[in-house]
C-alpha cells in the first residue's frame, strides 16, 4: 500500500480532468492504477496529499483553461497545505515537455501521456519531493497566467519548423513509434529542487482490458477507447504532434471490455478514438501509414485478408453480444468510410442510428488549405449514401470558419451547404491559431470580429433547422435512456422560455422561476452525451435504464415527452 513518509495512513490524491473523452479515458486509467497501489482518492483538494491536473492543449482556449487550474491549484496548495504535490498531466505536458519545468517552477511533477498507468509511482516521487522542497524553500514562487500563456505561445512561435517536420517525417517509418525518451536525466528526478519529469517523445501507449481503471461517467454509459493517436495531416491540428501516430487495440481486447461494461450494467458504450473509421488498418502486417485520402484508404481496405479487423468487424461483433444496449460511433473521418461500413452499421441493431463525422469545410480551397484529403463532391456524395443507406441516421458534424484564406465567397459557400443538407446535429468553432502547425503560419489570418460574425452566421442557419428536427418527433414514440433527475438549472439551460404548451414553464413571479415537477431528463439514439440534446420526460421512469416514451413537445434544441 501507498504510504505517507510520517504516517501509516495511506496517501490521499485528488485529481481534475480537462479536455476531451479521450482526455477523461486517461484520467479514469489514473485513478485506476492509484487504487491499485492503494492511494485514497478524495475530492476535497485541500484535504489531498496531491493534486493531478490533467490538461487539454488542443486550442489556444483549452490550453489557458489548464494553465489557470494548474495555477488556481498552486494558489489553493499553498495557501491550505504547502505539503502538498502539484502534478500536471496529459496533453499540455506532452506538447511542452522541455518548456514547462522551467515556466512552471511551482509544479512538482510533469507526466506525459505513456506514463498514466505509472502515475503511483510519481506521485510518490512528488510528495516526497514536496516535503524536501519545502525544507529547503527560501523564497515563494508565483507566476501569472498571463506570463505563462504568452510564453507558451512563443515557444511554439518560434519553434524549429524543420525539426517539427522531421518529426512528422518518420511517420511510416519503422523509427516512428521506438522514440521513447524521457525528458529530464535520471540524476535529476527525485532531486528536492526540480520537477519530475517523465514525459516520452513521442507516446506510444495504448490502454488495454488488464489497465485498472476507475469510471468517471454514470454507471449508464462508458466512453470505450479503441485506439490512440492520428495519421492525419490536418494543417490546422497538433494531435499527432501530441499524442503520436494510430494504433489500434486488438478486437478481442475491446471486447472483453465492452462484455465487462454491459455486465456492470452499461447500456451505452460510446466507442472513442482520434479517427475510428482508422481502427484496426495498422494492424495489418507491412502497414503504410500514408493511406489518408479516400483513394488509397479504399483501396487498403479492399486488400484485407478475410480476417482482419476493421471498424465494421468490431461493431459486427460488439453488435452479436447479449445485453439491451447502444454502441455509439463516435469521431469517425470522412475520408474513411466505405461502403461496407454503411451497411455494417445499417444491419447491426445495436449500433446506434448516429454518425459523428467532422467535415471541417465545403469549400474546395478550404479542404485543400486543411489538408481534409477530401473535396467537396465527394462530401455531397457520401451524405446522400449515409442517409439512403442507414434509414433515420442522426449526422452530426462540426465545421470551422475563419480559416486563413477564408473569403466571403468560401464562407457562403459553406453557409448554403449547411441549409441545405439540415444536418439533424451541428457545432461550429472559430478558428483558433495554433503555433507549431502550417495554418497557424499561413497568410491570410483572419480577424477575432469576422470569425465571431461568420460563426453566429452559419449558428443562426442551424438554429432554424434545429427546429425543424424537433418539431419532426412530435408525436412519435421513440427509446430513450433515462439519466436520472432534471434539475432547475438543466431546464434554465435549456432555454425554458422557448417551450411550447407551457409544458414545464411556470411563471411564479416576475423574475420567471420555475417549478420542477417530477421531469426526468433522458437521451435518444440521436443524442451522445454532454454535446448533444435532451430530452425532458415529464413523469417516472428507472434512472439507468431504457424506457419508451412519446414526444409532446420541443425547444428549439431538446425534447418534451412522457412516457408510453
Amino acid at each position: 500500500m501507498t504510504k505517507k513518509n510520517f504516517n501509516s495512513q495511506p496517501l490521499r490524491v485528488g485529481l481534475i480532468s480537462l479536455g476531451c473523452a479521450k482526455n477523461l479515458v486517461d484520467a479514469e486509467i489514473m485513478l485506476g492504477s492509484l487504487l491499485k497501489s492503494g492511494v485514497e482518492i478524495t475530492n476535497d483538494a485541500a484535504q489531498a496529499d496531491a493534486v493531478i491536473v490533467n490538461t487539454c492543449s488542443f486550442i489556444d482556449s483549452a490550453q489557458e483553461e489548464s494553465v489557470d487550474t494548474i495555477l488556481e491549484s498552486v494558489e489553493l496548495r499553498d495557501a491550505n497545505q504547502r505539503g502538498q504535490a502539484v502534478i500536471v498531466s496529459g496533453c499540455l505536458s506532452q506538447r511542452f515537455r522541455e518548456e514547462l519545468p522551467k515556466l512552471m517552477p511551482e509544479v512538482d511533477a510533469f507526466m506525459g501521456i505513456d506514463q498514466v498507468a505509472q502515475v503511483g509511482n510519481i506521485v510518490n516521487q512528488a510528495v516526497s519531493n514536496r516535503a524536501a522542497k519545502i525544507r529547503n524553500e527560501k523564497l515563494k514562487i508565483k507566476n501569472s497566467k498571463t506570463k505563462i500563456s504568452a510564453r507558451l505561445n512563443e515557444l511554439e512561435k518560434f519553434r524549429d519548423i524543420s525539426e517539427h517536420e522531421k518529426e512528422e517525417s518518420l511517420r511510416g517509418t519503422e523509427k516512428f513509434g521506438k522514440t521513447k525518451t524521457v525528458v529530464a536525466p535520471a540524476s535529476a528526478l527525485g532531486t528536492p529542487h526540480s520537477a519530475i519529469l517523465d514525459v516520452t517523445a513521442r507516446p506510444i501507449f495504448i490502454p488495454d482490458f488488464e489497465t485498472p481503471r476507475f469510471r468517471l461517467t454514470p454507471k449508464h454509459f462508458a466512453y470505450l477507447k479503441i485506439a490512440e493517436g492520428c495519421n492525419h495531416p490536418c494543417s490546422f491540428c497538433i494531435i499527432p504532434r501530441m499524442r503520436g501516430s494510430h494504433r489500434s487495440r486488438t478486437q478481442k481486447d475491446i471486447v472483453a471490455e465492452a462484455k465487462a461494461f454491459i455486465a456492470d450494467g452499461v447500456k451505452e458504450i460510446n466507442l472513442i478514438s482520434q479517427d475510428s473509421t482508422y481502427y484496426g488498418l495498422d494492424l495489418r502486417p507491412n502497414h503504410s501509414r500514408a493511406i489518408s485520402s479516400p483513394e488509397k484508404f479504399s483501396a487498403a481496405a479492399k486488400s484485407l485478408s478475410a480476417d482482419a479487423t476493421t471498424i465494421c468487424t468490431l461493431l459486427r461483433e460488439l453488435n452479436s453480444l447479449k445485453g439491451d444496449f447502444w454502441i455509439r460511433l463516435l469521431y469517425t473521418h470522412p475520408a474513411h468510410w466505405t461502403n461496407e461500413l454503411i451497411e455494417t452499421i445499417a444491419a447491426c441493431k445495436k449500433v446506434a442510428r448516429y454518425v459523428d463525422i467532422p467535415l471541417q469545410h465545403i469549400h474546395e480551397n478550404m479542404l485543400e488549405r486543411m489538408r481534409r484529403e477530401t473535396s467537396q463532391q465527394y462530401i455531397v456524395d457520401l451524405i446522400k449514401k449515409i442517409r439512403a443507406g442507414i434509414p433515420g441516421i442522426a449526422l452530426r458534424t462540426t465545421f470551422i470558419v475563419g480559416f486563413p484564406g477564408e473569403t466571403e465567397a468560401s464562407f457562403n459557400t459553406l453557409l448554403n451547404f449547411v441549409r441545405e443538407t439540415k444536418f439533424e446535429r451541428l457545432g461550429v468553432f472559430t478558428y483558433s491559431q495554433e503555433d507549431g502547425t502550417r495554418a497557424g503560419a499561413m497568410a491570410g489570418q483572419i480577424s477575432e470580429k469576422v470569425k465571431q460574425k461568420r460563426r453566429e452566421l452559419v449558428m443562426a442557419a442551424q438554429h432554424k433547422i434545429a427546429k425543424q428536427v424537433s418539431e419532426h418527433f412530435v408525436g412519435s414514440e421513440i427509446k430513450v435512456l433515462v439519466e436520472g433527475a432534471a434539475n432547475e438549472k438543466q431546464l434554465q439551460s435549456a432555454n425554458v422560455s422557448s417551450w411550447e404548451h407551457g409544458l414545464i414553464r411556470e411563471a411564479e413571479t416576475q423574475n420567471s422561476k420555475f417549478k420542477i415537477k417530477n421531469y426526468l431528463v433522458g437521451r435518444g439514439e440521436a443524442d451522445a452525451p454532454d454535446i448533444d440534446g435532451r430530452i425532458y420526460i415529464r413523469g417516472k421512469l428507472p434512472v439507468g435504464e431504457f424506457a419508451k416514451v412519446r414526444i409532446i413537445g420541443h425547444t428549439d434544441y431538446d425534447l418534451i415527452a412522457e412516457p408510453v
